[in-house]
């Protein structure tokens, strides 16, 4: 094995991130000693990974890896997943819609939203798989260091590594030795932050180590509705653990974790959009503005509209418009909402909630027969999630009192001429208007029960409420063995299984809103009455449920085995050879269904809106293979692929390594959820991504060890990106293939004895390599000038009507004379009834066209009527004219980055040292939407931080001054869009603000 290079790089230990990209050498370094690696660790020395599952130098490693130790964390101001991305070369990180996040890695990172996908990056607790986890959300402590390898790991990492893998290592009990240290940090935001731990020995063979951190700060984010701060913290974390060394050949490891959080973080940050006028779309496809979305485009928009409930309740004209909450041409209910441009400040009415909490066990065995070294591990995880906050951040207006005001009376006395129908309506304004039409208005509360406000759960208040709600559990566990061998020959080996399994339950998604508990309400009634539909014979007051939209996956399993090994030949005393080889198996079952006014309920159901008789006739799976009723859509699948690695290097001097390597990544694939949407096609299941990888690096040590230059070049061959898109208010998943290439450069610099300077640099290109047409939900109309684009009034989805001659004038014509047909069947006119198509503004992006409300349904059984399409003057796209993404760029892969960090020891002639830092990070631009264009448009951004430490004497103790994001820049770090029933606005993610404090600590 080759450690020539260690005592030179040595004298880097603490010089931040130590590079990457290393090449070849041996595989093992099994006379590495566990103390002294972690004593290495702890003095800021990153030089020695396990990216290979063993013991190896950093410059050894033929991966592209990153190591940051506990001391470079610190000095970089690395506290968390999101700081980890600022310095690492093409890495980005972003939070998730869905309490979830995005680790990116080379341009690969997780298009794919559902509880079936896998992560592309592997997040691993000291080599072993964790399963959603929240460390993402905490703050880093007492860490030996931190892994980050760069590319496909498909061998000794195995499946969901198709971009890399994050491996956190913690800090390991010593024997012999008691240790401590304390410190306390205090910031602006009236931020306390501590953090401690201690080594304690048992004896000359065992040691026990206690950690923990808390933090609790107010909010960065000021809400302007009651001055409160929302996206404050409270969160704390505690980890033990035992190191039992029974021999020299025999390590024996135990580690406990507890991690809980509970505030009011925000998930979305700020919400963007371009206002659309028409109500067609709700944000328009030019740019993201700080406006709101018209409301006339949303579910709520549409079915709680004059225009919809008088054309379906046009028997009892003008009763059906004087229910109408609104027009659909009103401009919406933001229409004099002003949205705050700050991103750090926010008008809403609705408290955010956070809470999560998570349990890690671990237990190791490791034992040295001598040429073969065995290393048994087993991992235990639960964790649990809950969060809920503004759906629209902001207020909307209450203009539809009138509309109570006819439902109070509706109440009293029913319907004139229908006898009896006061009942069907009462138990309705009981529920959401019990203090008449001024007063306090109720929304369903987030109950599993699925009965809402109509089940006495509800949140009232004089404001209109509109919330999400994510939350969930789930439980995993793994067991993982691997044999390698240290033989005096040329060749060596490694070979491991593994095994996995998690559970996950209730992982639901929930939209409230009064609009839709008054919807879900009034429509029940009336339908439960007689006058809409045929209800079963004496069917008692009813609403229609669930009074919310509800994905719920009630059960998920997964259960994933690998057996891999790789084989390590020195062709020379300079060549190696290595090659590897993985068996991948994942099997995957969900029991999942979608449900929002599905089934009529009564009233008075209690215990569960499933408990309904007419939820007996509910098909959560309208797959057409699987007759019958459904209570729920469940599918079963299997993947597995045969993954490895080829590497050749080469060892030109003892301080120059080059080396060249292809593997093949695997991420499994997944299960589509069911859509609540007849004659929509959506696949059961979407096929595993797999990459080929090509990469040459090259590891240098210049100048005696005052320059390390690692380099990287890469091209992926990309097939089955698994690639997430909205289908009826329901996230399903496509593949599609694409082409990655880049460039990767890290270097630490030592001009002098006490200053060190740490480059970072990428370039990376990704091009979408697919013929695949996808509808674009910003822009229906697939860039057709003939087009007509419109918003469906029964469900809130957007359809196009397209005319093969005669322009677009012959699509608008086609339009107008169907809404004419809808209005006289209902006995309305244009006036109060569906208008003709309306041009969109001119800097809408969508060219020279025009939108309408109507009804998809009538557009398409019209079209087939050759008096109003003579000749098939028109077609209707049902979801909308599909294009082609070939070509495209993919979403959160920056083109540039770049980063530096500079850092001066200053000696004192008492043996204490003052030490200032200051790092500088870029970003550049990048996309966070596969269809690209200026409104899926991040710019790039540059964030500062410096800090000023004061160590003590052998460094028992520091003071630091600190400043982090010192421009106070709020760049945007993701995107997503929302779906067309919403309004296509778009939530952002964006960095902390400038945080500014003063640290200090002592250790003994």
């Amino acid at each position: 094995m080759r450690l020539h290079t260690i005592s030179k790089l040595v004298r880097f230990g603490a010089t931040s991130s130590a590079l990457a990209l290393a090449l070849g050498g041996t595989a093992f370094a099994q006379d590495v000693d566990p103390q002294a690696e972690d004593a290495a660790a702890d003095s800021g020395n990153t030089i020695i990974v396990t990216a290979q599952r063993t013991s190896q130098s950093l410059q050894e490693v033929p991966i592209a890896v990153s190591a940051f130790s506990a001391e470079a964390l610190e000095k970089q101001q690395i506290e968390n997943a999101s700081d980890l991305q600022l310095t690492l070369p093409n890495v980005t990180f972003t939070k998730g819609n869905f309490t979830g996040s995005s680790f990116t890695i080379r341009g690969i990172g997780d298009l794919c939203v559902g509880i079936s996908c896998d992560s592309a990056t592997a997040i691993h607790l000291n080599g072993s798989p964790l399963f959603g986890t929240r460390l993402f959300e905490t703050e880093y402590f007492d860490l030996e260091r931190i892994e980050v390898l760069r590319g496909p790991q498909g061998t000794l990492f195995g499946r969901n590594a198709t971009s890399g893998v994050v491996n956190i290592v913690t800090a390991k009990p010593r024997m012999g030795e008691f240790a401590a240290s304390v410190e306390g940090e205090y910031a602006n935001y009236d931020s306390i932050k501590g953090k401690a731990w201690v080594n304690v020995p048992l004896g000359d063979t065992m040691a026990i180590r206690l950690a923990g951190f808390y933090l609790n700060r107010d909010g960065y984010t000021k809400n302007l509705f009651n001055g409160d701060r929302y996206d404050d913290r409270d969160m704390y974390a505690v980890r033990g653990s035992f190191r039992w060394e029974p021999g020299p050949d025999t390590t024996f490891d135990l580690l406990g974790y507890y991690f809980r959080e509970d505030d009011s973080r925000l998930r979305i940050q700020k919400q963007q959009c371009q206002y659309d006028p028409t109500g067609v779309l709700g944000c328009l496809a030019t740019r993201r503005d700080f406006a709101k979305n018209n409301t006339n485009a949303t579910f709520t928009g549409t079915l709680g509209s004059r225009e919809f409930l008088g054309v379906n309740l046009a028997a009892f004209a003008p009763l059906g418009s004087a229910l109408g909450l609104n027009s659909l041409y009103d401009g919406g209910a933001f229409l004099n909402f002003q949205e705050p441009r700050d991103p750090r400040v926010v008008n809403t009415s609705f408290v955010p909630e956070y809470f999560t909490d998570e349990i890690q066990a671990q237990a190791r065995i490791e034992h040295d027969f001598g040429s073969i070294k065995a290393q048994l591990t087993g991992l235990y995880q639960e964790t649990e999630i809950f969060s809920r906050q503004d759906y629209n951040l902001g207020v909307a207006s209450r203009n539809f009192n009138s509309a109570l005001a006819t439902l109070t009376a509706l109440g009293a006395g029913g319907i004139p001429g229908i006898p009896g129908s006061a009942a069907y309506f009462a138990p309705l304004v009981a529920a959401i208007v019990p203090n008449g039409p001024t007063g306090a208005i109720c929304t369903s509360d987030t109950n599993p029960d699925g009965l809402g406000a109509f089940g006495g759960n509800k949140i009232c208040s004089q404001v209109p409420q509109a919330f999400d709600r994510s939350s969930g559990t789930s439980e995993s566990y793994s067991g993982e063995l691997i044999l390698s061998t240290d033989f005096d020959g040329p060749i060596n080996f490694l070979l491991g299984g593994i095994y996995a399994e998690s559970k996950a339950r209730d992982g639901d998604y929930y939209v409230n809103a009064f609009a839709i508990d008054y919807v879900t309400g009034l429509l029940g009634s009336f339908t439960s009455l007689g006058t809409l539909f045929t209800p079963a014979p004496d069917q008692p007051p009813s609403f229609l449920g669930t009074p919310f939209f509800r994905n719920n996956t009630d059960f998920f399993k997964l259960k994933s085995y690998g057996i891999f090994g790789e084989a390590y030949w020195n062709i020379t005393d300079t060549l190696k050879f290595t090659g590897g080889l993985r068996y991948n198996n994942d099997k995957k079952f969900l029991r999942a269904r979608s449900t929002l006014a599905s089934f009529l309920v009564p009233y008075a159901q209690t215990g569960d809106a499933f408990n309904a008789p007419a939820a007996a006739f509910f098909d959560a799976d309208l797959d057409a293979d699987f007759p019958g009723v459904q209570a729920f859509q469940i599918r079963d699948f299997s993947f597995d692929e045969v993954t490895g690695r080829a590497v050749l290097d080469w060892q030109m001097t003892p301080d120059n390594l080059l080396y060249a390597s292809y593997s093949r990544g695997y991420k499994s694939g997944g299960i589509n959820p069911p859509v609540q949407a007849v004659g929509v096609a959506v696949p059961d299941a979407f096929a595993p991504e797999i990459v080929d990888a090509f990469e040459l690096g090259s590891k240098n040590v210049f100048a005696n060890g005052d320059l390390i230059l690692n380099l990287t070049a890469f091209y992926y061959k990309y097939k089955g990106l698994q690639l997430s898109r909205i289908v009826a208010r329901t996230s399903v998943n496509d593949n599609i293939n694409a082409d990655i290439y880049g460039l990767e450069a890290e270097a630490v610099v030592r001009p002098g004895p006490n200053t060190v300077i740490n480059i970072g640099a990428s370039y990376l290109n990704t091009e979408v390599k697919d013929d695949t047409l996808f509808v674009n939900q910003r822009d229906p109309s697939g860039g057709n000038p003939n087009a007509v684009i419109i918003k469906d009034i029964t469900a809130a989805f957007n359809c196009a009507v397209v005319a093969n001659t005669g322009g677009p004038a012959t699509a608008e014509a086609f339009v107008t004379n169907v809404n004419n047909i809808i209005n006289g069947s209902a006995g309305l006119t244009p006036a109060n009834g569906l208008r003709a198509p309306q041009l969109f503004p001119a800097d809408s992006g969508l060219g020279a066209r025009s939108g309408a409300f109507s009804i998809c349904s009538t557009l398409n059984a019209l079209s087939a009527n050759p008096a109003l399409n003579p000749g098939g003057a028109v077609t209707v796209f049902p979801e909308g004219v599909a294009v082609s993404i070939d070509g495209n760029k993919l979403p959160q892969a920056p083109n540039y980055k770049f980063s530096v960090g500079v850092q001066h020891t200053i000696e004192f002639g008492n043996d204490m040292t003052l030490v200032p830092r200051a790092d500088l990070i870029y970003t550049g631009e990048q996309f966070g939407n596969i269809f690209n264009g200026n409104v899926n448009k991040i710019e790039g951004y540059e964030q500062v931080n410096a800090q000023i430490q004061l160590n003590g004497r052998d460094d028992r103790w520091f003071v630091r001054g600190f400043v982090q994001n010192l421009f106070d820049v709020n760049p945007v770090t993701g995107l997503y869009l929302t779906d067309q029933s919403s309004g296509l606005f778009t939530n952002i993610f964006t960095l902390e603000p400038r945080r500014y404090g003063i640290a200090a600590g002592f250790k003994f």
